[in-house]
């Protein structure tokens, strides 16, 4: 049986589409695994690469990415509304068939040595492959971003896992690691007003005592005119995504804001989206079918999630 895992690279580019192209072009068209997606986002100034398959054939491919995302991403000049603290931020192997966390955590690491030994970038593994708990946490590593990573990598306490105790001058620092399946989901208010999102996502994040498994955060689409409540949802079947939007709705009418949309970034599984089908048609008073088709499942997710920009090709499985 063929290993197949999920790897998300998260490169801090999103408006150039040429030189997005550019950076991701050796994960095209390579045998053992799919280039699924790259999303980029303006107004985060990032963009989200999806890829599925054979792990042992992701990491040469992926070296020579982060050789180009190095070329032509200066983080000395990067703004965008998502935090950030590399040129390719953060590149997760996450298990979807066949393989165990532990194999993706060795995966990490074989990646983590060859870009920290040819291209000098320091890396701080993280997630299962964390070397201390301090570093479970991705926003734990990149408090400070590429601003205070000058200083902070130099603390005994943050030394990189890989490479020497200062940034790369243009590129920075990146995240490597391994974890469980998690979604990025974003929720879309009808306001611009940041401080009403401020506070629904410190009503809902585990950091400020909301739901477990939630990290949340505010951020205003300029390009949209709207703000968004954006989270990752690091374990969807303790806190459903149902659960959270609702939540989410609940606590926006108290401003007289009403929910537009919600949005996932990235790939997403099937049981994550069944779940809250589940839910609303239990409301409704629908029977619910566990064996739905993807079609079906894509549709009702659009229905009662209020996806946007939502196919079949972001489920998981749809791709295997």
């Amino acid at each position: 049986m063929n290993k197949i895992v999920q790897c998300v690279p998260n490169i801090s580019e999103g408006k150039d589409l040429d030189k997005i192209n550019y950076i991701i072009e050796p994960l095209k068209n390579q045998d053992g695994f799919k280039l699924i997606s790259a999303e980029p986002d303006k107004d985060y100034n990032r963009t989200v690469i999806t890829l599925l398959g054979d792990p042992e054939k992701m990491i040469i491919p992926l070296i020579n990415f982060f050789q180009r995302a190095l070329d032509k991403i200066d983080m000395r000049t990067h703004h965008g509304e998502h935090p950030r603290m590399g040129a390719v931020d953060v590149t997760p192997f996450i298990p979807i068939s066949n393989i165990t966390i532990e194999e993706c955590v060795e995966y990490a690491k074989s990646l983590a040595d060859h870009v920290s030994y040819m291209y000098q970038i320091p890396v701080f593994l993280y997630a299962k492959a964390a070397t201390n708990p301090s570093r479970i946490n991705l926003p734990d590593i990149r408090k400070g971003e590429f601003e205070g990573m000058k200083e902070k990598i130099q603390d005994p306490l943050w030394k990189p896992d890989y490479g020497k105790p200062m940034i790369h001058e243009t590129f920075g620092v990146t995240a490597i690691g391994a974890r469980i399946p998690l979604i990025a989901y974003n929720i879309d208010l009808s306001t611009a007003d940041e401080k009403i999102a401020s506070t629904i996502a410190k009503a809902i994040r585990a950091s400020s005592g909301g739901f477990q498994h939630i990290q949340a955060g505010p951020a205003f689409l300029e390009e949209k005119g709207f703000v968004q409540v954006t989270m990752n949802i690091l374990d969807f079947k303790k806190n459903p995504i149902y659960r959270i939007l609702e939540t989410v709705r609940m606590e926006a009418k108290r401003y007289h804001v009403e929910v537009k949309n919600s949005e996932v970034v990235g790939l997403i599984p099937k049981d994550a989206l069944l779940d809250s089908i589940k839910y609303y048609q239990q409301v409704l008073g629908i029977p619910f079918d566990k064996n739905m088709s993807i079609e079906d499942i894509t549709r009702f997710s659009i229905e009662y999630l209020q996806i946007r920009d939502f196919d079949s090709l972001k489920i998981i499985e749809a791709n295997l």
